[in-house]
């Protein structure tokens, strides 16, 4: 089992697809913006996603420049998901090439 790093426009195909985003940055930074529809994934919430979440579809994992999204979707597709991504650039390059698709707040 393992994730593949995955580039922005790749990621695209996959978001119409319906995968699920984690972020997994710090709840300020979460809560001050964040991919449309992303959850944000802590050690405290890690077990009740895993546990409610179908191995089956797509999971993207997001953190700030695409350098901590790499253990945590290693972690996940070691738990059993079968397409796990890590994004490269993170947050910080998505939020400058599609201000149009990030939140603010939950």
């Amino acid at each position: 089992m393992t994730f593949t790093c995955i580039d922005i426009s790749d990621a695209l195909p996959l978001l119409e697809n319906d995968a699920v985003v984690v972020d997994i940055r710090d709840a300020a930074s979460f809560q001050s913006s964040h991919m449309t529809n992303a959850i944000r994934l802590t050690n405290d919430n890690v077990e009740n996603f895993i546990a409610q979440t179908d191995k089956n579809q797509s999971v993207i994992v997001c953190c700030y420049h695409g350098n901590s999204s790499k253990g945590a979707a290693e972690y996940l597709a070691t738990q059993g998901f079968k397409d796990v991504y890590s994004l490269n650039g993170g947050f910080s390059q998505w939020s400058a090439m599609f201000p149009e698709q990030c939140e603010i707040g939950q």
